[in-house]
């Protein structure tokens, strides 16, 4: 299991130049074009979405009154809680409207040729197994609370916002950690190319 926390996240420039975001994980870890990356990005302003022509965009909502994207091709979008998700082809012209102050959002980028990614936000009732899939890592990211994580013989408390890689095959058990009541704690979950 790979753990990162958010503390060693690494700030880099947008593409467009409107802002930074702070990446967590690169597949490869240096260059592009990448495979895929996660990364956490404050938006202080309206304004454009970088082009991300061939790739998948994933993006959740972890703080702030939300924002409305408005896409090219006429479509609307809007997140308003936390934990909200929205996915969108990259290569998509996005604008971005902040509904009520600054935001920080959390992004997967995912390149095209790749199979396809399955994403998703889970509310913790309880504990839950999160089976392994062949050739698939699993990727998590507590958004409001901390989480204990079991995969094989490793366990691991992460914070709200750190991000743990599983290997692919492995089984994942996760549940709430200190301090969170059952069914208000939300964790992004990723099945990705190993």
């Amino acid at each position: 299991m790979q753990i990162v926390r958010q503390a060693s996240f690494k700030a880099v420039p947008w593409k467009n130049g409107g802002g930074v975001t702070h990446e967590a994980m690169r597949v490869p870890t240096n260059g592009d074009p990448f495979r895929w990356r996660v990364s956490v990005a404050r938006i202080d302003v309206s304004g454009p979405f970088s082009d991300f022509t061939g790739y998948e965009r994933k993006m959740i909502l972890l703080k702030g009154g939300g924002v409305e994207l408005r896409f090219g091709n006429g479509a609307v979008r809007a997140l308003r809680a936390v934990g909200e998700m929205v996915e969108f082809d990259g290569a998509l012209a996005a604008q971005c409207e902040l509904i009520d102050g600054p935001c920080v959002d959390l992004n997967l980028i995912v390149a095209k040729p790749l199979p396809q990614v399955s994403a998703r936000v889970v509310r913790l009732r309880e504990t839950l197994t999160v089976p392994g899939a062949a050739g698939r890592a699993t990727l998590a990211f507590p958004i409001d609370a901390a989480m204990a994580l079991s995969c094989a013989s490793d366990r691991v408390v992460l914070e709200a916002w750190d991000l743990a890689l599983m290997p692919a095959g492995e089984d994942l058990m996760l549940s709430v950690a200190r301090g969170a009541a059952a069914g208000t704690a939300a964790i992004f979950l990723a099945n990705l190319p190993g």
